[in-house]
This record gives C-alpha cells, sequence and structure tokens, in this order.
C-alpha cells in the first residue's frame, strides 16, 4: 500500500453549493432515522479567523500537494450549541470504528446493482500521513485524529479506481472543522488516494489526472471518496460520479449506524 497523487477535480466547483448540497442530504437521511439518529445531527458553530481564511475558486489548476510541503489553515474554532442532544455523550464513549467495521466485505454490491472489489485496506493513527499537509495542518488546531482508514476500490470492468477514507475523531468539533473545510476547498482540504498494490494488478493513476471528489460527516467522523479513472481518463464523468458517490454512501451507511450504535 502506497498513497498516491490526489489528482485534480473535473472542473471548478461551488464550494459554497457542495457544502450546503452536503448538509442538506445529511438532514434528509437522519430524518428518516430512528430518533437515536436524529438525536446526534447537532448544529455545529464555526468560526473562521478574519483575514486567514483565503478560499480560492476550486483549484482545478492547483498542482497536487506533497507531504513535504509546509502548510497552514486559516483558524477556525467550532464549538458545540449549549442545547446538545443528551445522547452525544454515549455515542462518543464507543470505540472509533475499526478497519474491518468500516470495511466488512472484499466484494460489495450496491443498491443499484453496480458491483466493486476491494483491493487494497490501510489504516493507521498517524492521521497525517494519508492527507493533504493543509489538512493536516487544520487537523492539528484540534485534538488528535483518532483514526485513518482508507478502503481502495475497483469496479466490475477494473476500470475505476476509488478511495474511501474515515477519518474519526475524538469529538464532533473536529470532525465538523475539517467537513466545513474540505466543503469549501476539497483539493487543498483532502486526503490521499491510496495506489493500487502490485498484487491487484492495476494500473498507478498517472499524476495530475482529474478525479471526483466527496465527502459526508457521520457522528464523529469525516467520510471521503476519491473516484478516478485508472488510464487518467477525463471522460464518463457522469459514471465517476456515480460509482464515487454510491461507495461513499454505503461506506456512510456503515459508519453511521456503528456510530450510533446500531451495530457492534
Amino acid at each position: 500500500m502506497t498513497f498516491g497523487d490526489q489528482g485534480f477535480t473535473y472542473g471548478p466547483p461551488d464550494p459554497y453549493a457542495q457544502f450546503m448540497a452536503d448538509r442538506e442530504r445529511i438532514r434528509r437521511r437522519r430524518q428518516a432515522r430512528r430518533a437515536v439518529g436524529a438525536g446526534v445531527a447537532v448544529v455545529l458553530v464555526a468560526t473562521i479567523a478574519a483575514g486567514a481564511a483565503m478560499l480560492g475558486d476550486g483549484g482545478d489548476e492547483r498542482p497536487p500537494a506533497t507531504a513535504s510541503d509546509t502548510a497552514s489553515a486559516p483558524s477556525v474554532e467550532v464549538t458545540l450549541p449549549s442545547g446538545a442532544p443528551s445522547a452525544l455523550p454515549s455515542l462518543l464513549s464507543r470505540p472509533v470504528i475499526r478497519p474491518e467495521q468500516a470495511f466488512p466485505a472484499t466484494n460489495v454490491r450496491l443498491h443499484d446493482g453496480s458491483r466493486y472489489t476491494r483491493v487494497d485496506l490501510a489504516t493507521t493513527t498517524d492521521c497525517a500521513r494519508g492527507m493533504s499537509p493543509e489538512l493536516a495542518a487544520l487537523v492539528e488546531q484540534g485534538e488528535k485524529c483518532s483514526r485513518l482508514t482508507a478502503a481502495l476500490f475497483t469496479d466490475a470492468d477494473r476500470a475505476s479506481q476509488i478511495t474511501v477514507t474515515v477519518l474519526s475523531f475524538a469529538r464532533i468539533e473536529d470532525a465538523s472543522r475539517v467537513f466545513m473545510m474540505a466543503s469549501t476547498d476539497p483539493v487543498t482540504y483532502q486526503v490521499v488516494s491510496l495506489d493500487p498494490p502490485p498484487e491487484a494488478g492495476l494500473p498507478t493513476v498517472p499524476p495530475g489526472s482529474a478525479g471526483v471528489y466527496r465527502r459526508v460527516m457521520t457522528v464523529r467522523s469525516v467520510v471521503f471518496a476519491n473516484g478516478q479513472w485508472g488510464d487518467g481518463r477525463e471522460t464518463r464523468e457522469a459514471e465517476l460520479t456515480r460509482q464515487t458517490e454510491g461507495l461513499l454512501q454505503s461506506v456512510d451507511d456503515t459508519v453511521v449506524a456503528y456510530e450510533e450504535g446500531r451495530t457492534s
């Protein structure tokens, strides 16, 4: 396992629209869940230090960062509201999700019938190893990240390479800080895609290739999905987006069920 190139996005995203769309999807999904699930859908208050946040126009022409780069992040303070649900302390007392719980199956079939194979799985408590320097600097503003677990999937045609990463924290505030900044600037504040291991028989995605980047927030984790075509092509964006979002939703459902205490 190695962490690969971070790539570029397809076209300049609308950061605010992406942020609001992610939050709306989470809101609608959790309305349909049991009362305990709805109870943890708290609203966090975030403040970015004046003059510190220099958010770009989507960053689709930026070169990917490397682990050796020195980086800083705007100062972002996130606090829980005074009326936070009483269920939160008991939910947060659960251990963070383990790799085998987040990614229990090697072969995955989604609701739409599409099939994927997990070709790699990596986990670490040294979370900075698996993210951009800017995201690592942002994480350092709070308590230490509890665990980063990433899995690499490919579709039935072995054409796509989609890395899904679960980044877990002890505090909701720290997860919220990461989710907010990753939503406003997904290229700068991103986790790193996995390179396929030699035994997988897949090509390494060419550096600088286009990709689809999505993320959602659970109770105490941020789940990222980075999707790219193995040959680096920039066509069939809709298909790649469908695959990336489908795998993200599947893993998100698994993580939420665990963090809300519905699975062990």
